[in-house]
């Protein structure tokens, strides 16, 4: 397995006909890809560690169907899409991810809207199953299909996301950015796109949500000490180490959706809205750039932290060791967060300016 090409390992995949094999080749993968990430990291390995993880989830759900239909309970009654939220709805997916995932369908037809409720409650749970087989702890939040909120028609996503719109307080803006990073990662992807376009024509016409998205968009503060150094874990195993997610990859993550969201942009992935963004004229070419750079590194970083296997379950807490901050780490890690900080500042003065921009419209 230590040589195969990404082609080859997606053949294996998509020839498994068995929750166990998928396990069987994502542990080979895994160890192959760590011992690469031991040597060399470059944007071609991430890219291909989210391939894999598209490829694994994938499997797992037509074998799950095929289940289904093997119990009697025939095919899907309408169409319907899988999709991911948070890293994996923004392909930035670590070998270690969790589940954060929803799933959406179109109104029933023929069939009663209870029968297709019901396949898709069974579906779901297959699916999970499958996926906790793979190695896939669910999300801490229960932010899963599993859950009802995250398992239901479009028009009842709509519904729901005009009930946050309208109700604005923390858990509903949370709810908000949640859905601005999904993605289709199996089934009727014109079900996302519309969800998607919906939400995104909502904030282009309520400028006034814009304040609310950003109080939760600014909660995670960057860790740089204000004499330029870094705020380090103080207590426990992970005394002296840092960390990668909470303190430097969410908080740019989080300012570049909100700017996208801002433009209209319906992107999920973080270099895809920089991208628009600066194909689009809303963020000078320079900024972008050194955006880029600092994004890059934080991913880099996340995928170098430390992890473990718990009751068959991939999980890290996404924190760098104290062993881990060489000298050439903490100048680098040192210039993502200088960096994430300006980004942070700028998100907050270009809300401020359109709002002022609207009050003398007014």
């Amino acid at each position: 397995m230590k040589h195969l090409a990404i082609k080859e390992i997606l053949a294996r995949i998509h020839q498994a006909g068995q929750f166990d094999e998928l396990r069987v080749t994502r542990d080979q993968v895994h160890e192959m890809f760590r011992e690469h990430l031991l040597f060399a990291y470059s944007a071609e390995f991430a890219r291909d560690i989210n391939t894999i993880h598209d490829s694994l989830i994938q499997r797992t759900i037509a074998l799950a169907e095929q289940q289904l239909e093997a119990r009697g309970m025939g095919r899907p009654p309408a169409p319907y899409a899988f999709m991911l939220f948070g890293s994996g709805g923004r392909s930035e997916q670590t070998l270690w991810s969790d589940q954060d995932n929803g799933l959406i369908y179109e109104e029933p037809g023929d069939c009663s809207g209870e029968a297709s409720a019901l396949y898709f409650a069974e579906l779901v749970g297959c699916i999970l199953q499958g996926l906790e087989v793979l190695g896939y702890p669910p999300c801490q939040g229960n932010v899963v299909s599993s859950n009802p909120q995250w398992r239901k028609t479009l028009s009842s996503y709509m519904e729901m996301m005009h009930v946050w719109f309208a109700e604005p307080n923390w858990e509903n803006v949370r709810y908000l950015l949640i859905l601005a990073d999904m993605r289709c990662i199996y089934g009727a992807p014109h079900l996302v796109e519309r969800l998607k376009e919906e939400m995104i024509t909502y904030i282009q016409q309520h400028g006034e949500i814009l304040p609310f998205l950003l109080s939760n968009t600014l909660h995670h503060k960057i860790t740089l000490g204000v004499f330029g150094q870094l705020i380090k874990e103080r207590y426990g195993e992970d005394a002296g180490g840092f960390d990668i997610k909470y303190g430097a990859y969410i908080p740019i993550v989080n300012g570049i959706r909100l700017l996208s969201l801002q433009a209209g942009i319906a992107a999920s992935s973080t270099l895809q809205r920089l991208v628009l963004l600066k194909e689009g004229g809303f963020v000078a070419e320079p900024l972008i750039d050194r955006w880029r750079q600092a994004f890059e590194i934080t991913l880099r970083l996340r995928d170098s932290t430390p992890f473990q296997v718990e009751e068959g379950m991939y999980t890290t807490r996404s924190k760098l060791s104290a062993e881990q901050l060489t000298k050439e780490r903490r100048a680098s890690l040192k210039f993502a967060l200088r960096v994430g900080m300006d980004l942070q500042k700028y998100v907050k003065k270009s809300l401020e300016s359109k709002e002022g921009n609207q009050r003398e419209k007014r």
